[in-house]
């Protein structure tokens, strides 16, 4: 039997928040007409290969390396607000969010996130609804290191086995999993939802 769960760390984009960056760069490889399907896939290698997720580069260093490997055109300020202006938080997950706290459950956010999320979160104020934030950018590593789900279990003092992690990238839940935790793969609300219930019951 899995061990009983008692911390729940969830992803950011495309969890908790819809995917401002995958889509973000969609829209804008779009609108210039470049390479639309691989835009996010670049997007991905730039922002560690530019150190900026793990607070080791600048957005000047992301985006400048994503010009010149893309051909992406734009204004540092202009490019960073459309990424911005895609992440809205999911009204529905704040709120399971603070049913989950009420039931006595210890929750996070594990994320491959910048500074932008502090940003964020001065607009939808959603960190003080959890009891740890895990960003990437602080951590110096992102969940692109399996070592990164050690290190936040250590700072749980809880066994990886009674940590769950959902994201909806299913490499980062695998990481995970591999690391001793139990995972749940996001794709859509009813999925998560009757999941979520089926891994607590």
């Amino acid at each position: 039997m899995p061990s009983p769960i008692r911390a729940i760390l969830f992803d950011f984009g495309g969890v908790l928040a819809e995917e401002g960056f995958r889509n973000g760069l969609v829209a804008l490889a779009s609108e210039q007409e470049l390479d639309a399907i691989h835009m996010p896939e670049e997007g991905m290698r730039a922002v560690y290969d530019s150190g900026f997720v793990t607070g080791r580069g600048t957005a000047a260093d992301f985006w400048a390396l994503l010009r010149n490997r893309t051909g992406l055109q734009g204004a540092d300020e202009d490019l960073t607000q459309r990424i911005l202006d895609g992440f809205v938080v999911r009204p529905w997950m704040m709120e399971l969010v603070g049913e989950l706290n009420a039931r006595g459950y210890i929750t996070g956010i594990l994320s491959d996130q910048t500074l932008w999320l502090d940003i964020l979160d001065e607009q939808y104020c959603f960190y003080k609804r959890f009891n740890h934030i895990f960003n990437s950018y602080y951590l110096g590593k992102g969940k692109q290191d399996p070592t990164l789900f050690t290190d936040v279990a250590a700072v749980l003092r809880l066994p990886p086995a009674e940590i769950l992690f959902i994201d909806d990238d299913v490499g980062n839940v695998d990481r995970a999993r591999a690391s001793g935790y139990q995972g749940l793969h996001y794709f859509s609300q009813q999925q998560f939802l009757t999941e979520l219930e089926k891994v607590l019951s």
